[in-house]
């Protein structure tokens, strides 16, 4: 293992996935709260729609919510379940499969949210 001027990891082979810029630990074993991390979110929630590296299948993404993990994944399934279909969370992005964007920019507008279409 290696440090850099800042002191902080170069190389590992024990580093298991992304790590928190912070604390520099495993995001999963971040010592960061939630609350203090910076986010880049201008505040809008967007919905698009993407088949890119998916053999042509289609995905809705929502992406600029500014949520803790938790209440992600909660969002998530109450809109996978309004959509009557799949998805995951990716990096902070939900995906729902299918094209939904209609129902889920009525759902997140009727939650308080302030979404808007993306990308054509």
């Amino acid at each position: 293992m290696g440090r850099n001027k800042e002191g902080g990891l170069v190389y590992s082979t024990e580093a298991g996935g992304k790590t928190c810029p912070e604390c520099r630990h495993p995001l999963d074993q971040c010592q960061c709260s939630n609350e203090t991390r910076s986010t880049t979110s201008d505040g809008t929630v967007r919905i698009q729609r993407e088949t890119k590296g998916r053999k042509g299948k289609g995905v809705t993404l929502i992406t600029g919510l500014d949520l803790p993990e938790k209440d992600l994944k909660a969002l998530a399934k109450t809109l996978k379940a309004k959509c009557g279909t799949g998805g995951t969370i990716r990096e902070g992005v939900i995906e729902i499969q299918g094209d939904h964007r209609d129902t889920l920019l009525a759902e997140l507008e009727k939650k308080g949210w302030k979404a808007k279409k993306a990308g054509g």
